[in-house]
């Protein structure tokens, strides 16, 4: 069967330099990537930039040594695609599941990195929390919270869930509902999508 290419985002050509740049290993073991946000860490004052520029607030716990953020990192935000869509639409900060950086939560309290995901249960990487411009002035993670990937996605997996949250079907139905109409309309189309 003739596979086609998923989703058919802007030509790659046309990214932005911030999407076609590379994930490179910093000095602390994370992968980093230019797209993600060098904040203070306060998660109400990222929340209302994030808003205020129209973006998803997208917090990526990752740690050093882990072998799933690797490959989120070099397959799925290698992708032109994938980095385009996550550049478009979300305002991208990452903490590291046993950091020590204070990071001041929705309810103004602070905290190092290792207690605020904790906290936010979570318990294995890479893990990315959602906060939709829609819950600005939430009081605590878990009303700010839209969605969240706990682990690592494959491609079409990874990106679908990117635009299950940007187009804000998360208050419409659950995901595995948004991915079944999602695939029912490719094989409308013909389109195997590619999943692996």
């Amino acid at each position: 069967m003739h596979r086609r290419h998923l989703i058919g985002l802007a030509a790659a050509a046309a990214l932005a330099p911030a999407a076609r740049a590379e994930s490179v290993m910093g000095p602390d073991g994370l992968y980093t990537n230019p797209m993600f946000r060098d904040t203070f860490l306060d998660m109400a004052e990222d929340h209302a930039e994030a808003a205020a520029e129209g973006k998803t607030l997208a917090v990526l716990f990752e740690q050093n040594g882990c072998p799933y953020c690797r490959e989120m990192h070099e397959v799925n935000l290698s992708r032109p695609e994938i980095a385009a869509y996550l550049d478009q639409h979300f305002f991208v900060v990452q903490l590291d599941l046993w950091g020590a950086r204070p990071v001041t939560d929705f309810d103004g309290t602070e905290a190092e990195e290792r207690a605020l995901a904790a906290k936010w249960y979570v318990n294995f990487t890479p893990t990315m929390l959602f906060f939709g411009p829609d819950k600005q002035g939430a009081g605590s993670f878990q009303e700010a919270e839209s969605f969240r990937l706990p682990g690592y996605f494959k491609p079409f997996h990874f990106l679908s869930a990117l635009e299950y949250v940007a187009t804000g079907e998360t208050a419409r139905q659950p995901f595995q509902r948004y991915l079944q109409d999602k695939f029912a309309a490719l094989a409308a189309q013909g389109i195997d999508p590619e999943v692996w």
